[in-house]
């Protein structure tokens, strides 16, 4: 069964085509710099990659152009869109309503549109790449796949804000959670990887220029750092995460900003590239600190130091701790800051073995001691597999 993966933003549009029974991926993409010129970017088969630059006025066109990569000419990889059983739609915001993925239809695209004031920027994005597949491809089963939906096993305890609980009620105030399909592969992976089959403690930090962390206990995630939207929780490459509310009042009152400016600051000027001064891009600044930056080795020691509040706090809700995940494009690559969250984490049982924390890998490893209590595991996240084997399932009728 082949399925087409779609993740569509506000002005770009990230694609695969993959088989989720064995994994393999024919081809897989990105529209960037929809609605101002536009780019193609297509890499199929071994290493092939394709650049087209044309005109892409809406998604429509990229999506039509992507089909066409898909089925004709140098990056063709299947004879017909008919080849295309299924698409997998990635989306943002399902609040309460979805705690799994769905098959798309009118209500749920309906209730999506209800959703957009918790996501303005994604949604809506979303939505856009569901219609327009529903119109190129007529008949073919869309599935919406939420990035909410693996959190909504938090307790309400865990989920509810200490606010007045009338804006629960009235406006959905609460912790909702993001990233939810890479927590769930991950989480799932530890658990395959640990030698231990039920009550499962495992904490999944989830680290790319968006980034959360995650505690799940036994499949289940019962507390996430992310909130009512995604600046809550960990510093990231352009977001603040946590910061208390009067220090936004000051800085609006100092600089006369109003709510929007505000979350400008907060959503695209801060975090890493606040901090450092130099780059969102972790690379940048751990080269800088290196260097001598003091503005970039704050930010580095930053990033670990709030990262590792977070686990601490996660092995207490979880009593304990049987597995520490790391993912995402820095929890994959940044052995200095694996280095840094696991320091002094022996009284947990979590012991880093500093020669397999620096050796390279692609595949999931332990790069814990032979004696610690607890593991360390990094392991490679695969969110299009969880939405290319969601859209199967549904489609197929398994769940």
């Amino acid at each position: 069964m082949l399925v087409f993966i779609l993740n569509a933003g506000s002005s770009s549009l990230k694609y695969q085509l993959m088989n989720p029974i064995n994994k393999e991926v024919l081809a897989v993409g990105i529209c960037e710099r929809i609605g101002i010129d536009g780019i193609l970017k297509h890499e199929f088969g071994d290493d092939q990659k394709i650049k087209i630059e044309t005109d892409l006025p809406t998604h429509k066109e990229a999506i039509e152009l992507v089909l066409k990569t898909l089925t004709e000419g140098e990056g063709k990889v299947i004879d017909s869109i008919d080849d295309i059983e299924a698409i997998g739609h990635r989306a943002v915001h399902g609040g309460e309503e979805f705690a799994g993925s769905v098959m798309v239809s009118d209500a749920v695209i309906n209730k999506m549109k209800e959703l957009i004031p918790l996501a303005p920027l994604h949604n809506p994005a979303n939505i856009m790449g569901m219609e327009i597949c529903q119109d190129l491809m007529p008949g073919k089963p869309n599935v919406a796949v939420f990035d909410t939906a693996f959190h909504q096993t938090m307790p309400d305890y865990a989920y509810m804000y200490p606010l007045p609980y009338e804006q629960y009620t009235k406006n959905g105030v609460r912790k909702y959670g993001f990233h939810g399909t890479s927590h769930y592969f991950v989480s799932n992976e530890a658990a395959k990887m640990l030698d231990k089959k039920h009550n499962t403690r495992i904490i999944v930090c989830h680290l790319g220029n968006g980034s959360s962390v995650s505690a799940v206990f036994d499949g289940k995630c019962i507390d996430t750092s992310m909130g009512l939207t995604p600046v809550q929780g960990l510093m990231m490459g352009t977001r603040s995460g946590d910061i208390g509310a009067g220090a936004i009042q000051y800085m609006m009152e100092t600089e006369g900003w109003n709510i929007k400016e505000m979350l400008d600051v907060l959503n695209k000027k801060s975090g890493i590239v606040g901090i450092s001064g130099k780059s969102s891009d972790l690379r940048e600044v751990l080269e800088g600190a290196e260097s001598g930056d003091d503005r970039c080795r704050l930010a580095v020691d930053m990033i670990a130091y709030i990262i590792k509040k977070y686990v601490g706090s996660f092995a207490a809700a979880l009593d304990g701790v049987d597995a520490l995940c790391f993912t995402g494009g820095i929890g994959e690559n940044a052995a200095l800051i694996r280095e840094k969250v696991c320091a002094g984490l022996d009284y947990m049982g979590l012991n880093i073995d500093p020669v397999k924390n620096n050796k390279r890998s692609g595949e999931p490893r332990d790069i814990s001691t032979n004696g610690s209590r607890g593991r360390i595991f990094v392991i490679p996240t695969n969110e299009e597999y969880v939405i290319a084997n969601d859209t199967y399932k549904i489609v197929k009728g398994l769940e």
